[in-house]
């Protein structure tokens, strides 16, 4: 039997990996390049992406490499997709285990590399420790800078009074 196709990728830190193409092609911007300029021996760079970063979001397309890749015409309205939107796989809440810094990195990665599944359990993770909180709350764990005026932010409650919890 022999071995799986490989391809070189490498980091915008020069770091080099080298990983079956089938894991790799879990980004649709590495297949679309693979498509592009064809098989070669050239590593595939990621202008984008240090190491410490690609390695994690490459973990995460291993362990996910035998899954479906999702339908680009999903309904997001549909009642499984609605329910897949909240949830996370046990794998996958310990794979986001990680400090603010990394995730907001893997986010920024799984966007520049298309990686649809890894953006939306990013995403799905903010969205999870934002939830309930209070803007000055959400501030503080973000460690954001409230830069508006009292009157700012009166007219800001006033214009949007629609979307508080009833």
């Amino acid at each position: 039997m022999s071995a799986a196709p490989q391809v070189t990728l490498e980091s915008s830190d020069g770091e080099k990996f080298k990983v079956d193409k089938e894991v790799a092609e879990r980004s649709v911007l590495i297949k679309n390049m693979i498509e592009d300029v064809g098989e070669s021996d050239n590593p595939i760079p990621l202008p984008n992406v240090n190491a410490s970063v690609l390695k994690k979001v490459l973990e995460y397309c291993e362990h996910h490499r035998g899954d479906p890749l999702p339908a680009a015409d999903a309904d997001p309205s549909n009642d499984d997709n609605r329910k897949r939107a909240t949830e996370i796989s046990d794998w996958d809440q310990k794979f986001i285990q990680v400090d603010q810094e990394m995730l907001f990195e893997i986010i920024l990665a799984a966007n520049y590399m298309d990686i649809k599944p890894l953006l939306d359990v990013g995403c799905k993770t903010v969205a999870n420790m934002i939830k309930g909180k209070t803007p000055e709350e959400i501030r503080k764990l973000f460690n954001i800078v409230n830069d508006f005026t009292p009157e700012e932010e009166a007219q800001i409650k006033k214009e949007n009074e629609w979307a508080e919890d009833r």
